[in-house]
């Protein structure tokens, strides 16, 4: 009986002594975090011998570089927000401030030719500020889950062909005309027409606004290719190209909210195809794959 007393005793003050011991492994633990919650960077020590105290301060560090790596992630993106903001704050002041000295000087000329110019030298930076914001909005309506799409069978030229009249002014200023070469100019393709023409009004911008000289368009089977010449200063980088607020020019002088290609690439994904560029020398070619016309509709 006594034999059993020892034994039992003894087994108590072994239960009592790793039940200290976990106590004060969970307090240090405890203590640890609260230096942590105080911004300490430190990793979490666990002072017991204690399988499961061992296993809980492992999961503890584990979820620690977790957090940690998703705050440096937040606050990337958080800073890049703020710059992407103040950046489309200064694209939009840029056309408005400039449209609103023209009107002034409308205002105060005498002589018809020049009010008639600075009026339409107006109108072309509101029409800019109106392109930006139809972008954004749009941007913010690819962004959320209820965009829809209605496609449909689509006759590429027509289309092509209007979005490039829509320019003529621009295409006259510059002193180029764009050159359309299609091997099929019958191709059908299955798509949203808004869409579409989004994508080649878009294409066509950013060849007038970044390029040199003139842009060339190019189909072959079911892809369309846009070729401009491109300066230094616009050269931009193939793999950031299609990426969201993106500009290859380091002074946001050009009327553009960096959004365009962004959304080329989003509408043409969303609508079976893809795009991609790429450089050949000083020439820029963007090309376009249009999504295929669903079995049993003929071309």
């Amino acid at each position: 009986m006594a034999v059993v007393l020892v034994i039992l005793g003894v087994f108590c003050v072994w239960l009592l002594i790793r039940y200290i011991n976990m106590i004060l492994a969970v307090r240090s633990l405890y203590m640890q975090l609260n230096e942590l919650e105080r911004g300490s960077h430190m990793d979490l020590g666990v002072t017991g011998r204690q399988r499961d105290v061992r296993a809980l301060g492992r999961k503890l560090n584990q979820l620690k570089k977790r957090w940690s790596k998703d705050q440096m992630q937040y606050e990337k993106a958080e800073k890049k927000l703020k710059q992407n903001i103040a950046g489309l704050a200064h694209d939009i002041r840029t056309p408005l401030t400039g449209a609103a000295g023209y009107v002034q000087l409308a205002q105060e000329c005498t002589d018809d030719l020049k009010r008639e110019y600075y009026l339409e030298t107006a109108g072309g930076r509101l029409r800019e500020l109106g392109d930006m914001l139809e972008e954004m909005f749009l941007y913010t309506k690819l962004t959320s889950a209820g965009f829809e799409f209605r496609p449909s069978e689509i006759q590429v030229l027509p289309l092509l062909g209007g979005c490039l009249v829509g320019f003529y002014r621009q295409f006259e200023e510059k002193g180029i005309e764009p050159e359309v070469v299609f091997e099929s100019e019958g191709i059908r393709v299955w798509a949203d027409e808004e869409c579409l023409r989004r994508i080649f009004h878009n294409l066509i911008q950013n060849a007038l606004v970044h390029g040199r000289g003139g842009i060339v368009i190019r189909q072959k089977e079911r892809r369309l290719i846009f070729e401009n010449l491109v300066s230094d200063t616009s050269r931009p980088d193939t793999e950031l190209i299609f990426e969201q607020f993106y500009k290859a020019d380091s002074a946001r002088g050009k009327g553009s909210s960096g959004l365009g290609l962004f959304i080329v690439k989003e509408l043409a994904e969303k609508m079976g195809g893809s795009v991609k560029a790429e450089f050949e020398g000083e020439k820029l070619r963007i090309t376009l794959e249009i999504g295929e016309l669903p079995d049993g509709t003929e071309e």
